[in-house]
């Protein structure tokens, strides 16, 4: 049976991406021991869920042609997702800007979005927060990884 050829793509922009994320650790990273700032949190933060959404395509698109390479696909983005969450949790127990002083005790109980842009990181991680539970069940993201899927 024969298949339509596949479009021709648009350039790959990933190894782009990856290269500048390279070069901003290179260049950015200080040497010293420094908490990261809520604003790098923030720009991982959001690199983490953009990466999360290529591999949600990829995955869509693979699974029911390659159904052991879209598993595998699927547990990447469920790794990514817990990477994510534990991102937000980091912003959260960041230091404030401007001040070397992290939240208090109390603000972290009263659990109080902080404003803009602080709120920002809430709200992309409650957007994709949806569609992660509409996908994925509790036992999938609460799951260790054991790097072993069975087929």
């Amino acid at each position: 049976m024969p298949t339509e050829p596949l479009p021709d793509l648009a350039a790959d922009f990933v190894p782009f991406a990856t290269a500048a994320l390279d070069f901003h650790r290179a260049i950015n990273m200080p040497v010293a021991p420094v908490a990261a700032s809520r604003t790098e949190l923030d720009t991982l933060h959001a690199h983490l869920i953009a990466l999360y959404d290529l591999l949600d395509a990829h995955t869509a698109r693979t699974t029911p042609v390659a159904t052991v390479e879209g598993d595998h696909l699927r547990a990447s983005r469920i790794r990514l997702w817990q990477a994510a969450e534990h991102l937000h949790a980091a912003f959260h127990t960041a230091p404030y800007l401007g001040t070397a002083r992290p939240p208090t005790r109390e603000v972290g109980r009263a659990r109080l979005p902080e404003g803009t842009p602080e709120l920002t990181v809430c709200q992309r991680h409650l957007a994709t927060a949806g569609r992660v539970r509409r996908d994925h069940t509790p036992a999938d993201l609460r799951d260790p990884f054991t790097g072993l899927i069975c087929h």
